[in-house]
């Protein structure tokens, strides 16, 4: 059996030859008058220019599983260039690029690309940096102006030469390696995730069993790589008009019209975005009946955003999928499940509740600690109820950190099974509540230890959330003068007084002993505006406030 994602391709373009895969807003923005004009590519001419440029690409040299560095805009040809790289069996290689240029250059440095498939600007951070791109032999710009032995997509479209209608599908494997997908590094350094060709076709499975999707729906995809697997559903994907690099600043006017023009019913991506859009609705009064699913992950979603989308949706509900880079989906919920069986526990302080696990997939709970976890037999899982570090056993679990066997080894714990070799451990804390649902409570590594206590951030963090004054709370453990400090940091939804933040202050201190999960906060702090991840622009990063306030610049 050939397991090569790609396949779905021509089968999709003869089933349904002018039906269309995907569309994107010309020139990413309105028109002059303030509508959208849109191009689009159907099925039958996606699989053509996919296979035009598979056999550019392969003109050019490269063989089965060199790694091809890809950075492209959401675009039509996003779709047609990462489906003719999987057709080759070549491996794209996907770096957020809002990690940073540290970051980037060096995550460009250790997976050793043979060819870079680029916007022109990325090409000329290229030649200025080129020690990063060392490696690279082959080079593809997405416009017509070119130099040296560099090729161009907008030439390939024009120029008929080669094979184009021959289908060009390699042969591979489930175990074999599909893509290298980057983490954005907010709880460390970017690693390189393999991805093998088994799971992505897992992974489509589990997300059409999960939400029944299929070719009547219509998806708008907040976070890029989504839409690949949309499209090997036969959905139509209508790429929004915003830079996903930066979702906390997209234009929500834009992404309603985007919604209206296209009906779209999936719409995916950081809360974020949804935010933004659901802000937006409620000043307008604005309702989107077309939606089934909002779909929000990468950071908790407040239990306020859900309740927003109640009035905002009148045929759909919101829904958070829990997971990470390393292996997604995990687990699943609808914001009305939330709303109506959850809520007051939140609030309490138990945690983030984030659902049952998705189909086929196991979640335990192992003890906290930093060891490596070798085998499975040598891990005591914890009783329900009980916090410890989440951990994943499933077809969708990845096998390792590109040549970082000492990361693989941290995360990874071995099972004996050929099968399912793996467990993943997540890295966050959590605990199973005796309905055999998940509870998120934290990155483990944001976790404070009191007295040989463990307090995650999560939990603390939950009783505040509501409060009329409060935007965003986050619990750390600063080390002042040698002695932790279990605290409370705000950033409040205006700017606040001296007498309100001394009031807020008492009411916080004082109010805690009267939680039922007791926080020991010892501090307040306050600032205007918490420090967030790259990727989702939501993520509170607490490890850098934490040392901010050590350093003096939180006060």
């Amino acid at each position: 059996m050939n397991f090569n994602i790609a396949r779905k391709l021509p089968e999709l373009a003869e089933l349904h030859p002018h039906r269309v895969a995907v569309t994107c807003a010309r020139g990413g923005k309105p028109q002059s008058h303030g509508t959208f004009l849109y191009d689009s590519l159907t099925f039958k001419e996606l699989e053509e220019r996919s296979r035009l440029y598979a056999w550019k690409i392969k003109e050019m040299g490269l063989k089965r599983g060199d790694r091809v560095l890809i950075f492209i805009r959401p675009s039509l040809d996003f779709s047609a260039v990462t489906f003719a790289v999987f057709r080759l069996g070549l491996v794209p290689v996907f770096i957020d690029p809002g990690m940073g240029r540290k970051s980037l250059l060096n995550a460009v440095s250790h997976i050793r690309p043979v060819a870079l498939i680029a916007e022109p600007e990325v090409h000329f951070i290229r030649v200025v940096f080129s020690k990063a791109f060392k490696t690279v032999k082959h080079f593809v710009t997405t416009k017509g102006i070119t130099w040296g032995r560099m090729q161009s997509l907008k030439k390939w479209r024009h120029s008929q030469v080669g094979k184009p209608h021959e289908p060009l599908m390699e042969e591979v494997k489930a175990s074999d390696t599909a893509a290298i997908l980057f983490t954005s590094g907010g709880t460390g350094i970017p690693k390189g995730v393999r991805y093998t060709h088994g799971i992505f076709n897992a992974q489509v499975e589990k997300l059409k069993e999960m939400f029944n999707l299929g070719p009547s729906e219509v998806d708008l995809p907040g976070f890029p790589l989504f839409s690949l697997f949309t499209i090997t559903m036969g959905m139509k994907s209508a790429i929004p008009a915003m830079n996903p690099s930066k979702p906390a600043q997209c234009n929500p006017e834009w992404l309603v019209q985007n919604i209206y023009d296209h009906q779209a019913t999936f719409v995916a991506g950081s809360p974020a975005i949804w935010k933004r859009v659901a802000d937006y609705c409620k000043k307008e009064r604005i309702t989107l009946p077309s939606v089934k699913y909002v779909v929000m992950f990468g950071a908790p979603v407040p239990l306020s955003l859900h309740e927003d989308f109640r009035e905002i949706l009148p045929h759909g509900d919101t829904y958070t999928p829990y997971g990470a880079t390393e292996c997604l989906p995990v687990a699943n919920i609808s914001g009305t499940e939330v709303l109506n069986s959850f809520k007051e526990r939140m609030v309490a302080g138990q945690g983030t509740c984030v659902g049952r696990s998705a189909p086929e997939t196991t979640i335990k709970i192992a003890p906290i600690t930093e060891d490596i976890l070798a085998r499975e037999a040598d891990v005591s899982w914890v009783e329900p109820g009980q916090l410890g570090e989440i951990c994943v056993l499933s077809q969708m679990v990845t096998p390792e950190y590109v040549d970082m066997k000492e990361k693989t080894a941290e995360a990874k714990i071995s099972t004996g099974n050929s099968n399912l070799p793996l467990w993943h451990r997540m890295g966050d804390l959590g605990y199973i509540d005796s309905e055999g649902l998940l509870w998120f409570c934290g990155r483990k590594s944001h976790r404070v230890t009191i007295d040989d206590k463990t307090l995650p951030s999560i939990p603390q963090e939950g009783p505040f959330l509501s409060h009329p004054l409060i935007n965003k709370c986050a619990f750390v453990g600063p080390t002042i003068n040698g002695v932790v400090l279990p605290s409370l940091v705000i950033e409040p939804k205006r700017k606040l007084t001296s007498k309100e933040k001394e009031g807020l202050t008492k009411e916080i201190l004082e109010g805690t002993s009267a939680q039922k999960n007791e926080p020991p906060f010892k501090r307040v702090y306050f600032h205007s505006q918490f420090p967030v991840d790259v990727r989702h622009n939501i993520k509170i990063d607490r490890l850098k406030l934490k040392t901010m306030i050590e350093e003096g610049r939180i006060s």
